[in-house]
């Protein structure tokens, strides 16, 4: 794992670090069997036992406590009132039944049969040698208690379990909120990190967090699930990885796109998506290496994301030039008959709106803060109140650098950037430094890097890819039901590109091929015409 590009690793707890996931299902099953008995000489239904593969997997893996019994008991049709989280465990609610589990599960751990893998310990203390940061997220209330009775508690930087959730409100798997917290609690971006998981739940949790690589660890004979819920490998345990360069298969060259738009490229698996060149059982996502308009597939429908600057319109030296080109405008409208399609840009909602001005489009300016269009509309809550702030630093940033040769201070509503990009070599140092000065006197902001800008805007849990994500769930897009094509020039869609990561396609627009979480990439914005062409054309041929 290069420290280059990932700074930390988030490990789950039960069936990644502890043995505990066999506990957990035993608690569950003699605590489900317990009450599925009792409905049963009530007169309910005939009595059917809890069983590993057919509910304890599907309904109550990685799951939060009371989310668990909630999603186990609506497979039986059984309709429970919540309750509150501190019922008697003898009394009939959900949060009753869950308080039932963990009374006995908690009983498993004071009997001493708490194990951990040793592989995961050994790769975490190697992990700490090289200086990486290390952190445990997990959905149980116990954990802490688990860490402390499997003696291990001192090698993780920060814990956010169950409790932590509560105490925040954060949502529980497939949401990514645990893996995010326990990531900033060590002051990393997601995007540099690493989640490790062996719920399909957690899989799904990570990569909607926006995690660099999510890894599975297939405890159950469970490789396939992991796969279709978004990881990028899948191991039968962590000493798997032991040797292997995982670096070139992730954060690496994508392919061009029309080199591959009807074939594959060559593969580097086995048939059975092994790697060839190993022996460990390592599997990558078999999405990787599909051919490029596998993407389109007309079994789908489809929905376009694209960025404007770079994507839409060639980098220009000031802002205000980018004008959108009439034969791209058309290839736009004839795009928008027959796909969905949306424009995430960094610019402000309005400004990108009228530059493309397209009305049935949707638009998400301000890196995703401010949405609108398809009868949708969100600016988030919590970026409202950054606007005074935004209007001071925008004025300070005039003020300093405005008389700067060819420095262009762009007021957005919920974000001001620094253009660079006409700035003389000798003037950049003075830029860099009054930015870094506003940083450190407002812990409140963040700064976002860029083409030959710095951009300051407000220190949330937000991007363009979580935008992609909202818009989605908003208009019922789902990854089984869609093709998600991303296309995006700049560092701030990369966001995007891991989102999209084995679940779409993510297209970077660059005149060569350069690191990225991209998929394929297409060398201009002529490109992305011509690839709106042959999917509008085939498109025809229905």
């Amino acid at each position: 794992m290069n420290k280059e590009i990932f700074e930390g690793v988030v490990f789950d707890l039960d069936g990644v670090i502890t043995k505990t996931a066999k506990l957990h299902f035993q608690a569950w099953k003699s605590m489900f069997d317990g009450y599925l008995k009792l409905v049963q000489e009530r007169g309910g239904s005939d009595f059917k036992e809890f069983t590993h593969e057919d509910d304890y997997l599907p309904f109550v893996d990685g799951k939060p406590r009371y989310e668990g019994v909630k999603s186990f008991l609506n497979s039986r049709q059984i309709d429970l009132p919540f309750g509150d989280v501190n019922d008697a465990p003898d009394k009939e609610t959900v949060c009753g039944l869950g308080n039932k589990k963990n009374v006995e599960f908690v009983q498993y751990l004071k009997d001493g049969k708490t194990e951990v893998y040793p592989s995961t310990i050994k790769l975490v203390k190697e992990l700490i040698k090289k200086g990486m940061r290390v952190g445990v997220a997990s959905s149980s209330k116990n954990c802490a208690d688990i860490l402390n009775y499997a003696g291990i508690s001192d090698l993780f930087e920060t814990v956010v379990d169950g409790k932590v959730s509560a105490s925040l409100g954060l949502k529980g798997k497939p949401e990514g909120d645990i893996f995010v917290k326990a990531a900033r609690n060590m002051n990393i971006e997601p995007a540099r990190s690493i989640v490790v998981e062996d719920a399909t739940s957690g899989v799904e949790a990570g990569r909607n967090g926006g995690f660099g690589l999510v890894i599975g660890i297939a405890r159950e004979n469970n490789t396939d699930d992991l796969l279709k819920a978004g990881a990028d490998i899948v191991v039968s345990d962590m000493e798997d990885l032991e040797g292997m360069d995982m670096d070139k298969f992730l954060f690496k060259q994508p392919s061009y796109l029309f080199d591959f738009w009807d074939k594959a490229p060559d593969k580097i698996l086995t048939e059975k998506g092994e790697l060839k060149s190993s022996s460990n059982k390592v599997f990558l996502n078999p999405l990787f290496f599909k051919k490029a308009k596998t993407f389109f597939s007309k079994e789908k429908k489809t929905v376009f994301f694209l960025d404007y600057d770079g994507t839409l319109t060639p980098i220009v030296d000031k802002p205000s030039m980018a004008v959108l080109a009439p034969e791209m405008k058309e290839t736009l409208i004839a795009l928008n008959k027959k796909f969905q399609v949306a424009v995430v840009s960094g610019r402000s909602r309005e400004a990108v709106e009228d530059l493309v001005d397209i009305k049935e489009l949707l638009y998400a300016g301000n890196h995703g803060f401010d949405i609108k269009g398809r009868e949708l509309e969100l600016i988030m809550p919590e970026v409202q109140k950054f606007m005074p702030l935004i209007e001071k630093i925008t004025k300070e940033l005039v003020s300093k650098l405005g008389s700067i040769k060819g420095c262009i201070i762009e007021k957005k509503k919920f974000s001001a950037a620094v253009h660079y990009r006409l700035v003389n070599e000798e003037d950049f140092l003075e830029i860099k430094q009054e930015v870094e000065s506003i940083l450190s006197r407002e812990p409140s902001l963040r700064v976002m890097n860029g083409k030959k800008v710095f951009e300051l805007l407000p220190e949330l849990d937000w991007d363009k890819g979580k935008a992609l994500m909202w818009i989605m769930k908003a208009l019922n897009i789902s990854w089984d039901t869609h093709n998600v094509i991303y296309i995006g020039d700049d560092t701030t869609d990369e966001n995007a590109f891991r989102i999209l990561k084995t679940r779409g396609a993510g297209i970077l627009v660059s005149s060569k091929a350069i690191a990225s979480f991209a998929d394929f990439f297409v060398s201009s914005t002529n490109e992305v015409k011509k690839l709106f062409e042959a999917v509008i054309s085939e498109a025809n041929m229905d």
